[in-house]
């Protein structure tokens, strides 16, 4: 079976393309526009962590998936900041030539590496925050069902039977012998950054938002099409920030993006939300998902399915429920400890636009660029196993 190895990765409105040059030693600050946001409750996004208060923590986080979303983060600035993003100078079509594409499907990004942190002396005291990190696992409530490796998070009034029984269904995803790409990568919320330094302390008045596509989750959506593009499977990577200069709408944005691509390629079979999480303990400490693997500090990942309450107009959720638990069970399968466990909620998120529709978390704003860039080549492997149907030995 063949499939294309062309991948290309497309900017739209003030986006720009950029390829990583460098260290990460600048971070650009943010605009008053986001800053605004920012002071938004960052806390009850510890309770996605927490079995007693996840849907507590998304009934705020994701109160309206098209209309109303509130972005997470523990910041409160202290001034106005203005925006610098690095690559507004350049611009690229919204579909490149052939011989760009075929010379972007053959470059090879290499994960940064995080600057050393100065001290924390050069931090106002009253801006002086804590990171911890910790390994998210599943525990022993009911809420977790045991997958071929991992698990998934029942945060629905599905029994865990009824969801076991959707599960062993066959997965419908099948790649096609084309060379038209099968997989689309967005970014509703583009600018979510990280943490510009791997220590155990913080500056609470950053924002941990850029419009620099070297600095946010977009840098992690070129990984993972990297990565399916050496595999052979054909993949668009839209680097629009749908998230700015105006946060509120960012999913009606990027569901006519994904529409948009899907009207002109129908040989789509998964598109991939790509983000990162926000999370911090009930005392404000950032709280940073790691897990050590290969050696290397990685962020861990979260993958977020929607349910179907009767009120979504999401018929073929269940679809992309098994989607999730396969791309799980393959990853954890191959980088043991890379997954938190699947979040399985009654929640849209642009779900209902294919049956290979998912969201996917890249660590939270307390993991650094560098842990983040390692789990979206991982993610990118295992992404692209599923998809084959096979498992390296």
């Amino acid at each position: 079976m063949r499939h294309s190895g062309r991948s290309r990765r497309l900017l739209g409105g003030a986006a720009a393309i950029a390829v990583l040059a460098g260290s990460l030693a600048a971070f650009p600050a943010l605009s008053t526009t986001l800053g605004t946001f920012l002071g938004k409750a960052a806390a009850a996004s510890a309770m996605l962590q927490m079995p007693e208060g996840g849907m507590a923590y998304l009934q705020n986080r994701f109160q309206d998936d098209l209309v109303q979303d509130e972005p997470v983060s523990s910041s409160q600035p202290q001034a106005e900041k203005p925006v610098q993003s690095a690559a507004e100078s350049v611009q690229e079509p919204s579909i490149p030539a052939e011989s760009q594409a075929e010379s972007q499907s053959q470059s090879t990004i290499s994960i940064p590496q995080t600057p050393e942190s100065p001290s924390i002396e050069t931090i106002a005291p009253e801006n002086r925050g804590t990171i911890t990190e910790k390994t998210f696992t599943a525990d022993r409530s009911s809420l977790y069902i045991p997958l071929s490796a991992g698990y998934i998070k029942n945060s629905t009034n599905l029994s865990n039977q009824q969801v076991l029984s959707l599960l062993a269904q066959p997965m419908e995803l099948a790649l096609e012998d084309t060379d038209q790409p099968q997989v689309l990568i967005v970014h509703t919320h583009a600018t979510e950054s990280f943490e510009p330094f791997d220590r155990d302390f913080c500056d609470t008045s950053y924002t941990w938002r850029s419009t620099d596509n070297t600095q946010n989750v977009v840098f992690l959506g070129d990984i993972i099409a990297n990565q399916l593009e050496q595999a052979g499977i054909g993949a668009i990577h839209d680097t629009t920030q749908h998230d700015y200069p105006s946060y509120n709408g960012s999913y009606e944005r990027s569901a006519e993006t994904i529409r948009k691509w899907l009207e002109q390629y129908p040989s789509i079979k998964a598109v991939i939300d790509v983000h990162r999480d926000a999370i911090e303990s009930p005392a404000g400490n950032l709280i940073k998902p790691v897990a050590m693997i290969n050696g290397e500090k990685t962020a861990q990942v979260m993958i977020i399915a929607g349910c179907d309450d009767g009120t979504m107009n999401m018929p073929d959720w269940d679809r992309n429920l098994r989607w999730a638990a396969a791309l799980q069970s393959t990853a954890e399968t191959m980088y043991p400890g890379l997954t938190r466990p699947v979040f399985f909620c009654y929640r849209k998120y642009n779900m209902d636009l294919t049956g290979g529709s998912l969201l996917i978390e890249f660590g939270s704003h307390g993991n650094t660029l560098e842990e983040t860039a390692r789990a979206a080549e991982y993610m990118g492997k295992a992404m692209a196993q599923t998809l084959l149907g096979t498992l390296p030995e």
